[in-house]
């Protein structure tokens, strides 16, 4: 064993997290699901969507027998909507291709929709003590820091360089424990901001804190303009209930339930009146907001209209009246919660 993994597995044993939810059991479905819930996400916000989701799916089989929809409603709110329908489909895949048995080989378990090299690692350390390397973003952070390697982790060269580092500093036993300590360092002690160097384990040898480049390591991915774009929201009101439409399947917010959308030119009336036949009581517009996704943000500008006359069909969507109460328990994105719990206290 190295003297780097050594040190890390002590640390951990002392200091490191034991008492997440998922943790204390080698049960794959339960792993995998805390793992494709923590990629992009922090601890804190992971565990009560992890509770609700483990509560009403404790098992493959009820998770692959559950529609889309049901599993979206579990995860509104928690982003990244493809890490769902991924988790989704692999639980059918494991149900129709692996006899309902999650699979124990690295190859078999990359081959699941959603279930990266890194994951997979995770996965076959944490539940079948494969010897696995990892290579998240925090570990990455870690190796980085550690080891003075320098350039955006992004490309070919340096994950490959990293890859084949993580590579040669597993230990030949521990490695679930060694595995762990990882994560943990990278959450909780080598962290993006402010690391605390001042208790870490590993601190003596680490090239960063040398040479005074714990700040600038990882080197950052080169900044490009973040595209700023724009989209107005209809919220349609009908006798206490508000229309949602289930948006296309791929996409952003793929499979969620949302408001009509129109360009920010568009005649809102008469879009109403003509195009989809309704009539109106009165409307107007909301206060626009800002929500940021990884690679653009958006401004959203709601219109609210006041329906008299039905039925409502637009554009051949799917589509619901609903109340705000039921509304809030479907698989909505968080820009709709923003504006539903704000038109539920007004």
């Amino acid at each position: 064993m190295t003297s780097f993994a050594h040190q890390l597995i002590n640390w951990q044993q002392q200091h490191g997290r034991h008492d997440l939810p998922w943790q204390g059991s080698r049960e794959p479905y339960r792993v995998w699901l805390s793992e494709i819930m923590l990629q992009q996400t922090q601890v804190a916000t992971v565990i009560p969507y992890y509770q609700r989701f483990v509560a009403s799916f404790p098992d493959l089989a009820s998770l692959a027998a559950a529609t889309q929809d049901e599993v979206l409603a579990h995860w509104s709110g928690l982003g990244y909507y493809s890490r769902a329908r991924n988790l989704h489909a692999a639980a059918q895949k494991i149900q129709t291709d692996f006899g309902g048995e999650f699979p124990q080989a690295i190859n078999d378990i990359v081959s699941l929709p959603g279930i990266g090299r890194s994951t997979a690692a995770a996965i076959a350390a944490f539940c079948f003590g494969a010897r696995a390397a990892i290579l998240d973003g925090n570990v990455k952070r870690v190796l980085t820091r550690q080891f003075g390697i320098a350039g955006y982790t992004g490309e070919k060269q340096i994950e490959t360089k990293l890859w084949a580092l993580a590579e040669s500093l597993l230990p030949n036993q521990q490695v679930d424990n060694y595995t762990q300590a990882l994560m943990d360092m990278g959450a909780t002690l080598c962290t993006r901001s402010r690391p605390r160097c001042e208790v870490c384990p590993v601190a003596a040898s680490c090239a960063a804190l040398a040479t005074q480049q714990v700040a600038t390591l990882p080197t950052p991915k080169p900044k490009k303009a973040i595209p700023h774009k724009t989209t107005r929201i209809v919220i349609l009101h009908h006798a206490g209930r508000i229309w949602l439409q289930q948006r296309p399947p791929t996409g952003i917010w793929g499979g969620l339930w949302s408001f009509p959308e129109l360009a920010m030119d568009a005649d809102v009336l008469a879009t109403c009146r003509d195009d989809w036949q309704l009539q109106i009581a009165s409307a107007y517009e909301l206060p626009a907001f800002k929500h940021v996704f990884t690679h653009f943000s958006l401004m959203i500008t709601p219109h609210w209209v006041d329906v008299v006359r039905l039925p409502l069909t637009i554009q051949d969507n799917a589509g619901r009246w609903l109340s705000i109460v039921d509304a809030l328990q479907a698989a909505i994105p968080a820009p709709v919660r923003q504006v539903l719990v704000e038109l539920q206290a007004a």
